[in-house]
């Protein structure tokens, strides 16, 4: 996998790319079986979920399967990389190259701290915020697109810890010391929310402290192929603005500008914004199709009732 940092004009950090060439299907894949998905683990279930049929929202069924991709991180870590999600993100990226059961197949990919999430309205307690944008129930709930629409909720890959938990009363001290590794989470466009990979005890201690957990998303963007068409077509079309500059020099008067300080800037903007545009998250066609999706529903709730009709 090769990787990149992604950075503005002024050398502001905006995430890291990562282009990975040589795995075809993901071992944490979602599948798809019409308005139905399922997210597995190797051959685990690890969620399921129904599109309501007028698109209002997503009913869900979350197992107890998934399993993170990162493994414990140390408290001496964490004190090395001094809280900068720059130098996490190229952590967490040699996680996720290494796991054979995450997420990442062939294609670019952006890890970035600046992901989709609704911002904190001013005057609005942090835990208040978080409690609204976190999904809530287990095994099953619902992801409202009405309601929230925009809001890009987070789904926790499992139940969240209280405070009690002695994981989070381990990362209170690290929220305090601003030294507390960022939660990992995964845009998923199928459900229009983000998913936990790695960090649901962190984020608890986050919010207990009320202080602002830092976030990694990690997200599909344009494919090679794609990424190359489009950048030949935003050259073409500065050039094409260079050459109607230089028309206007030589049949009006020299003293026009030659475009270069009006068109460059906008042509590095349509390059940057090529360069990390998300794109919907891949699924593959579920085997069996609706009958096999049915079965294992069927296997997972224990036959009970769900999803709600």
């Amino acid at each position: 996998m090769r990787r990149g940092d992604v950075t503005e004009d002024d050398g502001t950090w905006v995430g890291l790319s990562l282009d990975l060439r040589d795995r075809l299907r993901p071992g944490l894949c979602v599948y798809s079986a019409g308005n139905r998905l399922l997210i597995s683990q190797g051959d685990a279930p690890v969620l399921l979920a129904v599109i309501d049929p007028g698109y209002a929202g997503v009913d869900f069924w979350r197992t107890d399967a998934y399993r993170s991709i990162v493994p414990p991180l140390r408290a001496d870590e964490a004190r090395a990389l001094a809280g900068s999600t720059q130098r996490w993100a190229h952590r967490f990226a040699r996680f996720l190259a290494d796991a054979p059961d995450g997420p990442l197949h062939e294609g670019r990919w952006l890890l970035s701290p600046e992901g989709r999430l609704r911002g904190r309205d001013a005057g609005v307690p942090l835990a208040e915020h978080w409690g609204e944008l976190l999904v809530e129930g287990h095994p099953d709930g619902y992801i409202d697109w009405f309601v929230h629409s925009g809001s890009w909720e987070v789904l926790p890959s499992r139940p969240m810890p209280d405070a009690g938990d002695s994981r989070v009363k381990a990362y209170r001290k690290q929220a305090r010391d601003g030294t507390l590794p960022p939660v990992l989470t995964w845009w998923i466009s199928g459900l229009d929310c983000h998913l936990i990979l790695d960090g649901h005890a962190r984020l608890a201690a986050a919010i207990a402290e009320s202080v602002e957990p830092a976030l990694l998303e990690l997200r599909r963007v344009t494919p090679r192929d794609e990424l190359s068409a489009r950048v030949d077509e935003a050259v073409g079309a500065y050039t094409s603005e260079i050459a109607r500059f230089a028309g206007l020099r030589a049949t009006r008067s020299p003293s026009v500008p030659d475009g270069a300080a009006l068109m460059g800037p906008v042509l590095a903007r349509r390059l940057r914004a090529l360069d990390t545009a998300g794109r919907p998250t891949w699924s593959w066609p579920l085997p069996g199709g609706a009958a096999r999706w049915d079965r294992i529903v069927e296997e997972v709730t224990n036959s009970r009732d769900w999803p709600p009709s």
